[in-house]
């Protein structure tokens, strides 16, 4: 019981630690090869998973249709959000740029309603919304003593803040559908339990419900890379050097592969997880959390002030996510 709500919190820590590691990548190499490189290692760390657990290093049957539906994910939710999110880390800040991935939650939630006809009962709605409450009140306060609220963000942070965060919320529905048609496509093989069945050529067998948000992560990763290469070679000026520069320097590699552990690998691959087991508006209300989460290291790596107002918030969207299990 509440299997999914559990999981999603589990995001929410993968994800504040992607936050981190990627400010700090973000900043030494820039946005686009950043992705690339992040995209290149997930994509390493998942075909080895797959071929550990499945036997083989690519997602199995996976038909035409479920491909159409994750790599509309990854190029909605890796290719546009992430560069967004990445680029408004250089302009404001990881903590400030997780505010606005708030905007995912009543994204995914309206993104299913229209595409899923997903229902949420009136006490998940209202934890929803208690928790976006708490999280703003976390992190728009700066502690201006003249003003409670004082947050000067520049407009093109603000704005590719936005477009994450609605990005993160639709590309979490779209992978959502895809996982059912890979469902339907792994019946039509005769594997209708997937809490029953693991592979007989696999060196180290489970089951498949366990891995099958990780093959479809695989196939949005594909999609994501392809999209961020695309960008890097021949969208922007001198991608070849930039990405050469930002593979031969130390410290940003090192957040680089922390970023692509916790983000793509785990964080991706659970979130989708999530979503086979709770509604996708409270999976990503809850992974929303990031914010709150993020105040304590932001201070003891980057010496952020915590104020007060801070505090009160995060004890607002505890209460937002303990409604979810009421």
């Amino acid at each position: 019981m509440y299997l999914g709500e559990l999981i999603s919190l589990g995001v929410a820590f993968s994800w504040t630690a992607t936050a981190l590691f990627s400010e700090v990548a973000s900043k030494r190499m820039g946005s686009l090869p950043l992705n690339v490189i992040r995209m290149l290692m997930s994509l390493v760390l998942l075909a080895l998973t797959l071929w550990l657990t499945l036997g083989v290093p690519y997602p199995m049957w996976a038909d035409g249709e479920t491909w159409l539906w994750l790599s509309l994910s990854g190029l909605v939710g890796y290719a546009l959000g992430d560069w967004c999110l990445f680029q408004s880390y250089i302009l404001m800040g990881s903590r400030f740029g997780q505010l606005f991935m708030t905007l995912a939650s009543p994204s995914a939630a309206l993104t299913a309603w229209f595409l899923l006809g997903e229902r949420m009962q009136p006490l998940a709605i209202t934890g929803m919304f208690i928790t976006l409450v708490g999280i703003g009140m976390s992190v728009l306060n700066r502690g201006d003593e003249r003003r409670r609220i004082g947050l000067k963000l520049p407009s093109r942070g603000i704005l590719l803040g936005i477009c994450a965060g609605m990005c993160q919320g639709i590309g979490l529905v779209l992978s959502k559908l895809g996982m059912a048609h890979y469902e339907a496509a792994l019946a039509t093989q005769g594997i209708d339990d997937l809490s029953a069945w693991a592979s007989p050529s696999a060196i180290i067998p489970l089951p498949l419900s366990f891995l099958m948000p990780f093959a479809s992560t695989m196939i949005r990763a594909i999609t994501g890379l392809a999209g961020f290469c695309i960008a890097l070679f021949l969208l922007s000026h001198n991608g070849g050097k930039r990405l050469q520069a930002a593979v031969t320097n130390r410290r940003g590699m090192y957040c680089a592969t922390g970023a692509a552990i916790f983000g793509p690998f785990i964080g991706v691959s659970l979130s989708l997880m999530a979503t086979l087991y709770t509604h996708a508006g409270i999976a990503q209300t809850i992974m929303s959390l990031t914010p709150v989460l993020i105040i304590l290291p932001s201070w003891m790596i980057f010496r952020q002030k915590v104020t007060v107002w801070e505090v009160v918030g995060a004890f607002i969207c505890v209460l937002g996510v303990a409604l979810f299990f009421i």
